[in-house]
C-alpha cells in the first residue's frame, strides 16, 4: 500500500488558528495516512505550537500526526519533557531530526546527531520513530558513501521509517533506493514532494537542502516565473508526473510538503487518487 501524507507547519504569532483550521479542513477531506507538523526554526526548542497542532489533528480531525523533533540545541531534560508531553497527548509518532544549526544558540552537549536522539527515544520506548534521508546526500556529507553510512547508523539506532528531503528528479530517488538496499537499509522510504508555487521559495529551499533542478523543471520556472497561476498549474502538473511515476514504480509512500497551502494538495490528490486506491486494492488481494 502506498502511503499518502502531508507536512504542515504550526501557526506563527501573526497567523490565526482559523487559517490552520481551513487548511486542515481541506487536507482532512483527502484522508491522509498522517500529517506531520514541523518544529520551531532558528534554534528554537519551544514545542508548544507543534504539540498543540499535532494534538488538534488527532483529536479533532482523527488522523495520526507526526511531531518533528530537532535535537541540536536541546538537552536530555528538554527532550524528556517533550516526549512526556507527547505521551500525555497520545502523540506516538516522532520525526527525529538533528535540526538546523543556529550559530547564535549554544549546541547541545547531549545530542550531536539525529542518531543520538533516535537512540534516546528508542530507550524511552512507546514511539514509532521516523527519520529524514537525502536522495542527493546531506549538504554536510563529503560523499554519498559517507551519507549512506550515517543513514545506516540512524536506521540501526531504531528508526522505523524514513522520509526523504524534497527532490525533483525521480532517477535520483531510484538510485538512492538502490544504494540503501546495498547497505541493507530495508525499512519503508517515503518520497518527499514539493509542488512549485513560487520560484524564489523553491530555489531557496532547493539550495538549502541540495536538491538539483532538472532542465525540464528549470524551463517551467523560467517560462512562468511572472505568471503566478500558470506557474502553479505547471508546478502541480510536474509534481503529478513525479508521483504517478513513483507510485507505478512501487514507492512506499508520498509525503507532500504543503507549505500550508492546500490548493495544490487537493489538485494532486484528485489526479492520483485512483492510483492510490488501486494500490490499496492490490494490498488487500495479496
Amino acid at each position: 500500500m502506498c502511503s499518502f501524507s502531508f507536512e504542515i507547519f504550526p501557526p506563527r504569532k501573526d497567523e490565526s488558528i482559523k487559517n490552520l483550521n481551513t487548511i486542515l479542513d481541506d487536507l482532512g477531506q483527502l484522508s491522509p495516512n498522517f500529517i506531520s507538523v514541523t518544529f520551531g526554526a532558528g534554534g528554537s526548542v519551544n514545542s508548544k505550537n507543534t504539540l498543540e497542532t499535532a494534538t488538534l489533528i488527532q483529536d479533532q480531525y482523527k488522523f495520526p500526526s507526526i511531531v518533528h523533533l530537532p535535537c541540536i540545541h536541546a538537552n536530555k531534560d528538554k527532550i524528556t519533557t517533550i516526549l512526556k508531553q507527547c505521551k500525555e497527548r497520545k502523540l506516538e509518532k516522532i520525526l527525529a531530526l538533528r535540526g538546523d544549526v543556529c550559530n547564535s544558540v549554544e549546541k547541545s552537549k547531549d545530542f550531536s546527531y539525529a542518531s543520538d536522539l533516535i537512540s534516546f527515544i528508542q530507550e524511552e520506548g512507546g514511539f514509532e520513530i521516523y527519520a529524514a534521508c537525502y536522495p542527493e546526500k546531506h549538504n554536510e556529507a563529503k560523499n554519498f558513501i559517507e551519507d549512506i553510512h550515517h543513514l545506516k547508523i540512524k536506521v540501526n539506532s531504531g528508526t522505523n521509517k524514513l522520509i526523504t528531503q524534497l527532490f525533483y528528479d525521480n532517477e535520483t530517488f531510484y538510485t538512492f533506493k538502490q544504494n540503501c538496499a546495498l547497505a541493507n537499509i530495508n525499512i519503508p522510504i517515503y518520497a518527499g514532494i514539493m509542488p512549485i508555487t513560487n520560484k524564489r521559495q523553491v530555489l531557496k529551499i532547493s539550495q538549502l537542502c541540495g536538491a538539483k533542478i532538472p532542465p525540464k523543471f528549470t524551463k517551467i520556472l523560467e517560462k512562468y516565473e511572472n505568471n503566478t497561476l500558470a506557474l502553479e498549474d505547471a508546478g502541480i502538473a510536474y509534481a503529478i508526473d513525479q508521483i504517478v511515476d513513483l507510485i507505478t514504480s512501487g514507492v512506499d509512500g508520498i509525503h507532500l510538503y504543503t507549505m500550508n497551502k492546500s490548493k495544490a494538495a487537493i489538485k494532486i490528490y484528485e489526479a492520483v487518487k485512483h492510483l492510490l486506491k488501486e494500490e490499496l486494492c492490490v494490498e488487500k488481494q495479496s
